[in-house]
């Protein structure tokens, strides 16, 4: 039987492993482009937390490293800064006063809020690593990164449209479009 789209256990075949995960505690790799990666804790890799409206994750950053603008479609997010400074900010799109910066830097110990669906960022303001770790209110929040959504879809979205939206020449889209972009977190 599947409920929300993954396999329910029977409930007379349920393990204590179907609700543990370990290895939160490991930094992960954070040798790319934007310097951070991120520990999913979600359904896919902890079957316990189907149906329960809840997921995690453990984001790791080099000094500098960011977490690029993103958003979650399906849910709200809570971080904690359990080691470094972060700056950290989510926009308040078409208000009556235009678009919005909600930001503040956040030191060990901090928590911010990140509503549903806003693009939100973190960067590591350190010259050492930092860890945060973000809780959600959905067991499969979504994931949309605004760069890769962007400039790396395939096929690509069409030049005229993006240079029009984004007031780039043809030129810098074309260059955007050939980039590498860097995902951090592939299953949200």
């Amino acid at each position: 039987v599947f409920v929300n789209g993954f396999p329910c256990k029977d409930p007379t075949n349920v393990t204590p492993d179907d609700f543990y995960i370990s290895g939160l505690d490991k930094v992960a790799n954070t040798d790319n482009d934007l310097g951070a990666n991120i520990t999913l804790v979600n359904v896919n890799r902890l079957p316990g937390l189907n149906t329960l409206g809840v997921a995690m994750s453990r984001i790791d950053y080099a000094p500098f490293g960011l977490n690029p603008p993103h958003s979650h479609p399906h849910s709200s997010e809570i971080l904690h800064v359990a080691e470094g400074t972060l700056f950290a900010g989510f926009v308040r799109s078409n208000t009556e006063k235009g678009n919005i910066l909600i930001a503040k830097k956040l030191n060990t110990g901090d928590a911010f809020v990140f509503p549903q669906g806003l693009m939100h960022f973190q960067f590591n303001l350190g010259d050492t690593n930092a860890v945060a770790f973000a809780a959600f209110g959905s067991q499969s929040p979504g994931l949309v990164t605004i760069a890769n959504a962007l400039f790396g879809s395939k096929p690509p979205i069409p030049y005229y449209i993006l240079s029009q939206a984004v007031q780039l020449s043809k030129t810098t889209v074309d260059w955007l479009q050939q980039q590498e972009w860097v995902d951090i977190a592939r299953e949200y």
